[in-house]
């Protein structure tokens, strides 16, 4: 059985809003105000030091707010930090929570007609307005983004695109290798969709009407919103389009092409994403070897690919699945300090 932490964070959490010029407009309808949670680590209000930033993307369906909450048998995030920190294994950090919730259920961190500009409010809002309120060392050297599944998609891609903005990337259970991880998806999607006349804008509305969701509900929500994130259709429902037909199912190349072009399985064989991710002070990769959407196969091709391109690296395989692994910041935590510290 995991150790309960009982201890409450010893640091301060603080929150502001972020009124985004990146999100808005988006087709969702989703606010463009965000709140945005920081955890300043114990005696950051009795010093003048200067702390390395994490920045937390979290998985579909959730907010960077609940990493702040109270959790059975384990940690939060900043009661991971401080117990992490309290054993010598890193030092502190300042810790960055932004909601990045959508009406779709998730986020995949990347510029979007339909869902917004997340990369853009990252990088070009909340990295300014953080450097601005906090004493952060300023730079991407000393700045870390990390997460799991749709987080650690996020974490990914921007160290293959964006590594002038982080200095170093952690990837839990990362999205990659879409063939396996999402095609399945579709055809549970289409017999969604037949009880619905076929009309995408039907099934949100039967969505909304809803007084809760099911898991099922939210597997159909996550594959339309990856939709809407890879391949968005402006004059669709919510921009949402999808790369089969809705009769046969057949496969339509040109929208799937769209897709894999956001793939880390396809971008990592770009010349250009793989100097960003020799840039990087520091890249980690793990996934358990019984990942249920099949995601430790995009990984291993991932990491096939960084082996190729003599790219240096940490990956490591554990016996888990997708579940409740959050355990493995235990890992890349002190992997990231080190790196950017």
């Amino acid at each position: 059985m995991p150790i309960h932490n009982f201890a409450a964070p010893k640091g301060t959490v603080v929150e502001f809003t972020i009124d985004s010029k990146a999100v808005a407009d988006n087709l969702l309808g989703d606010p463009a105000i965000r709140r945005v949670a920081v955890y300043l680590p114990e005696g950051y209000e009795d010093s003048d030091e200067d702390y390395p930033l994490f920045v937390d993307l979290v998985g579909f369906t959730g907010s960077g707010l609940a990493h702040l909450n109270w959790r059975p048998f384990g940690d939060n995030v900043p009661q991971r930090l401080d117990r992490l920190v309290a054993e010598g294994k890193m030092g502190p950090v300042i810790a960055v929570f932004p909601d990045c919730f959508t009406s779709l259920g998730g986020n995949q961190y990347i510029n979007s007609v339909a869902m917004g500009n997340w990369e853009d409010f990252l990088i070009d809002e909340l990295i300014p307005e953080v450097e601005r309120r906090f004493r952060v060392r300023k730079g991407r050297d000393h700045r870390a983004v990390f997460g799991k599944s749709s987080g650690g998609y996020g974490a990914i891609v921007h160290g293959l695109r964006r590594a002038d903005a982080w200095g170093a990337v952690a990837s839990h259970s990362g999205d990659m290798g879409f063939l396996m991880c999402y095609f399945g998806d579709f055809p549970k999607l289409l017999d969604t969709l037949a009880e619905h006349d076929g009309d995408i804008a039907k099934l949100l509305d039967h969505y909304e009407r809803k007084p809760k969701l099911t898991g099922d509900d939210l597997h159909m929500l996550m594959a339309m919103a990856m939709a809407a994130t890879y391949d968005p259709d402006p004059a669709a429902p919510k921009g949402i389009r999808l790369p089969v037909d809705i009769h046969t199912g057949e496969l339509d190349p040109e929208r799937w092409s769209n897709w894999l072009r956001h793939d880390p399985v396809e971008l990592v064989e770009q010349a250009a994403c793989q100097d960003n991710l020799r840039s990087l002070r520091g890249l980690y990769i793990d996934c358990g070897s019984k990942d249920q959407y099949g995601l430790v196969y995009g990984a291993r091709q991932f990491v096939k690919a960084l082996n190729e391109a003599g790219i240096a690296h940490h990956y490591e395989e554990f016996d888990d699945d997708h579940t409740a692994v959050d355990y493995r910041q235990d890992v890349s935590f002190p992997y990231l300090y080190r790196a950017i510290s």
